[in-house]
């Protein structure tokens, strides 16, 4: 073991001592003894005791650690250390600019143990409430995680979109008159993957040169594919065929295993095809959009002609769920409503966060009662758009809401969340869950499972349970279209829908800007089939008010 490699699990040891609080002038030893260690000219395996303890920041203690090092490749205080870090602290460790303080601060005082996690509070403005982090701290902290995950080779849908989109527009101007599609787990729109997949006409050693062209670039060449990674992108795979053959080669390359499994099966590919769409009129099939292929059920609702008009983009008629400076958005209610306005959006549904949660600046009662004063005022400016009053409920641990009822009937919408203990048993989780969705004052069941794509798990769920009890106590549950949330799952949106299930697009919006993120939202609904029908955000102002006073129904049951 060298001394670098010695020092850096001294410096490690230090910062962790830091960060738990432990014994400073102990953590300053490590990291005295780190220094020196990396300023000696020579290795201390050519050292015997005697020179090593001598020198000046090791002492005989220090030394001893060094032969423990050496001799058995573990260092005690260390490893005893780690056992109680949680792995994603570590992680945040990495990231440039922040020290053990600021670390500890993110752990220990926001509840934050991993990467996604903080980059997530970045995006809702959370960490600007607490000391030393001010709001160029927190977007100097957001740049340095983006710039650590794309050298990490995952990445979400949302984060490769522009890529892959103006790839293949600088390709086709590139190369006129040849053919270009997305293909993969990108053209099915899979809320994380791993790479960006092409297919086209184009030579290989055409699209090889065009490349080749970017510095530090690596192209490797497998079969009749190109497997592109250039410095801090996403990497490429571009799929080689004739242009006889193209679609064909874009079917092939569009479906996951299981669906083309099936396919192959059951069909057969034509000889020719000028489309996709010939290749599922040479089987009889109702054309499948390329999100829906990824099992075989999925060939039988085609057969059947049962494919469905899939929800689109422009169909969200509403911004449910968003947060304003009032809790930890960062755009007033004026400029949110004019902003929805501008979008030619016909309500906005303000849900700040309650009470419990601190850390977001949760809105005590008498806060509340002052916002819908606010509203009511914009409200009769703003006519016929509407600002609806709602909250972001926290779920606490033993499944009550946050409020008591009669601040509750105050709103005209509640959102139920859960944003605290995670780590329940499925038992606990569900007792909580199920008992907040037969509250009759909730509305809708916000991201269900509360995890962060590629960074945290989900609350541990009985999807089908949870779905069950949404619909017989008319819950609508949440599809939360933040791109690192995506929760409800596009993978139980199917027994949703066979179950009757209402469902919503949501952004929760912390920015105007996050108005945009319907999109992915609605790109993962896709998946499931969702369709205009069943999503609650697609009503417009009238059938959204019809809805609220059946939802009101609810409240007078109770009483």
């Amino acid at each position: 073991m060298t001394n670098y490699e010695i020092a850096d699990h001294f410096t490690l040891l230090a910062k962790l001592m830091d960060i738990h609080g432990e014994n400073s002038f102990r953590a300053k030893s490590y990291s005295i003894a780190a220094f020196n260690l990396e300023k000696l000219q020579k290795e201390v395996t050519e050292m015997d005791d005697a020179e090593l303890f001598n020198i000046k920041g090791i002492g005989d203690s220090m030394g001893q650690k060094i032969r423990e090092l050496q001799n058995t490749g573990r260092l005690e205080p260390l490893d005893t250390i780690l056992a109680k870090t949680p792995a994603g602290v570590l992680d945040i460790m990495q990231i440039k600019g922040l020290g053990p303080k600021k670390v500890s601060i993110i752990w220990k005082e926001m509840a934050i143990e991993t990467v996604g996690e903080l980059e997530y509070a970045c995006n809702e403005n959370r960490l600007t409430n607490y000391k030393g982090f001010g709001a160029k701290t927190q977007e100097s902290i957001l740049q340095n995680i983006r710039f650590m995950q794309s050298n990490l080779g995952f990445h979400l849908w949302a984060e490769v979109e522009s890529v892959a989109t103006i790839l293949v527009s600088q390709l086709q101007k590139a190369n006129p008159g040849k053919l270009f599609s997305h293909a993969g787990a990108y053209r099915r729109q899979l809320p994380t993957l791993e790479c960006i997949d092409i297919v086209t006409d184009t030579p290989g050693a055409v699209i090889h040169q065009q490349f080749s062209v970017t510095a530090g670039i690596k192209i490797d060449t497998v079969d009749n594919t190109l497997l592109i990674n250039a410095p801090n992108q996403p990497a490429i795979r571009v799929h080689l065929t004739d242009t006889a053959n193209f679609y064909k080669t874009l079917f092939l390359n569009s479906g996951s295993e299981a669906f083309l499994a099936a396919f192959n099966e059951q069909y057969t590919l034509p000889e020719t095809a000028s489309s996709e769409d010939d290749i599922f009129r040479h089987n009889n099939l109702q054309p499948i959009p390329a999100p829906m292929r990824e099992d075989a059920e999925v060939l039988q609702m085609a057969a059947n002609n049962a494919i469905p008009a899939l929800i689109q983009p422009e169909d969200i008629k509403g911004i449910i769920h968003s947060h304003s400076v009032w809790s930890d958005g960062m755009n007033t209610l004026e400029q949110m409503a004019n902003a929805a306005i501008a979008k030619e959006l016909e309500y906005l549904v303000i849900s700040d966060h309650s009470q419990s949660a601190y850390y977001a600046n949760g809105l005590s009662p008498e806060r509340i009662a002052a916002q819908h004063q606010e509203i009511d005022a914009l409200n009769a400016r703003l006519a016929p758009f509407k600002i609806y009053k709602s909250i972001e409920a926290d779920i606490l641990g033993d499944g009550n809401l946050d409020y008591n009822d009669q601040v509750l009937a105050t709103f005209d919408l509640v959102i139920a969340s859960v944003h605290s203990n995670l780590k329940m048993t499925q038992e606990k989780a569900m007792e909580r869950v199920l008992r907040a969705i037969r509250n009759p004052y909730t509305t809708i069941l916000g991201h269900p499972t509360g995890r962060l794509l590629l960074s945290r798990e989900g609350y541990p769920l009985d999807h089908k349970a949870i779905i069950d009890a949404c619909v017989a106590h008319n819950v609508v549950i949440e599809i939360n279209a933040h791109p690192r949330r995506l929760d409800l799952d596009w993978t139980w949106i199917p027994y949703a829908l066979e179950r009757g299930a209402m469902l919503s697009i949501n952004p929760d919006a912390h920015v105007i800007g996050g108005f945009e993120d319907v999109t992915f939202g609605v790109m993962a609904a896709q998946k499931g089939g969702l369709t205009v029908q069943h999503n609650l955000s697609s009503m417009g102002r009238e059938a959204f008010e019809a809805f609220l006073q059946k939802q009101r129904s609810k409240h007078q049951m109770a009483v």
